[in-house]
């Protein structure tokens, strides 16, 4: 596969099924025995804070290879002051074609569009080891935290304008899309849609609980 055989276009509706598949080998058994991304996409394209402009694919040879999504969170200063940023996921790629530059295609061309759009921060929460290539630095870099001045190892930031965050204090909102995905009811029930998997542990998924269970401390 050469990387210009790729082809980056806005998902559309008749490509959700295929998208969801997608998801499901990328991320089974991953971060956790089985998983619920197909689930979060099915949610998230009904949220009041998808950003249907920045849902994009990857494609070859009429093959939709990688997928990547966005929404709409906010952070909030210490004196109220509000910031609407990007909340980038899930992102994925068939695990035939990742280590390939799709994904960095992908999150390249949607950072353009995303800055296009007004949008200059994007957050998302996830493995260092993948996002820091990409221009992310830890949300302690640009003093980002929860409520409770807590800055997880996973929480990742990336300006997409220099300067966009100018060392104030931020507490990031994220929005809730992803509230269905603890149900494990409903994400069971919605997988019978799909071919059936063998749920199984693998240690990718230890690395992710060391992940996002991690927090930076300020000294």
């Amino acid at each position: 596969m050469k990387i210009n055989d790729c082809k980056l276009r806005l998902e559309t509706e008749n490509d959700w099924y295929e998208v969801e598949c997608l998801a499901r080998e990328a991320f089974w058994n991953l971060s956790v025995e089985g998983c619920s991304e197909h689930y979060f996409m099915h949610n998230l394209r009904k949220h009041e804070c998808f950003l249907p402009e920045l849902d994009y694919v990857a494609e070859i040879g009429g093959r939709i290879v990688g997928s990547v999504m966005y929404s709409r969170s906010y952070l909030l200063d210490t004196e109220g002051n509000r910031k609407e940023v990007l909340t980038m996921g899930p992102i994925c790629v068939l695990p035939e074609y990742q280590r390939k530059g799709i994904s960095k295609l992908l999150l390249e061309h949607t950072f353009v569009l995303g800055l296009e759009m007004g949008y200059d921060v994007v957050i998302n929460f996830g493995n260092p080891d993948n996002y820091v290539a990409r221009g992310y630095k830890s949300c302690m870099k640009y003093n980002i935290c929860f409520e409770g001045d807590i800055y997880p190892a996973a929480l990742l930031v990336k300006e997409l304008k220099e300067g966009a965050l100018d060392g104030r204090k931020w507490y990031y909102y994220q929005n809730d899309a992803d509230a269905p995905c603890n149900n494990e009811a409903e994400v069971e029930e919605y997988d019978k849609k799909f071919p059936p998997k063998v749920k199984a542990w693998q240690p990718s998924q230890e690395e992710f609980y060391i992940h996002s269970h991690s927090v930076i401390n300020r000294r």
